[in-house]
């Protein structure tokens, strides 16, 4: 069976984005962005809620030739990797992409049935959908040097507690990575 992974950038008090949905807290150093690329490169599928496509479609599939090498390497690699995005307001998506507009849960359920592969879900919205269904196999929290005090929480609200085991930490010059599987 595939493993499903949620990894974000969080703030100290638990937010993925800012009131006004920004990000840039979250720009990663040389360090963490190679981490992230190679991390991505391992993975077989990545799925993404409608907003975090969006978002990723803007920027990496237009990556200017003379930008940061880096960064070009983590273009290639989001425009060519097979993502799922789910959304009932997007009627086509690019990139690799195929869309899914229906039950998000028993389509990754499927998805996890399918394979014994490594997938990664973005997008809190979507992750929240998940994750009292028990649909995620690991948390990733790349933990940044900020506290936001609102906006967009990386969990929802449970009816019953998730025990976890911390698996790794790690230290990045802007961020901290938790990495936690299911207890």
């Amino acid at each position: 069976m595939r493993k499903l992974i949620y990894g974000f950038g969080v703030s100290l008090d638990g937010y993925v984005n800012d009131r006004d949905g920004g990000i840039d807290w979250t720009d990663p150093d040389d360090e963490l962005h190679q981490f992230h690329n190679d991390r991505y490169r391992d993975l077989e599928i990545s799925l993404h809620g409608r907003r975090l496509y969006e978002l990723m479609a803007e920027y990496w599939p237009h990556v200017a030739e003379d930008a940061p090498p880096i960064e070009r390497e983590f273009s290639e690699l989001w425009t060519n990797k097979p993502k799922v995005v789910f959304s009932r307001t997007l009627t086509e998506v690019g990139w690799n992409s195929s869309l899914v507009r229906e039950n998000a849960v028993e389509e990754v359920r499927r998805l996890k049935a399918e394979g014994d592969g490594v997938m990664e879900v973005g997008g809190a919205n979507l992750a929240s959908s998940l994750i009292p269904h028990g649909l995620i196999d690991e948390y990733q929290l790349y933990i940044s040097p900020v506290i936001l005090g609102g906006g967009t929480p990386m969990f929802p609200a449970l009816d019953k507690r998730i025990g976890l085991r911390l698996a790794e930490t790690r230290h990045f010059d802007t961020a901290v990575l938790l990495r936690y599987v299911i207890d």
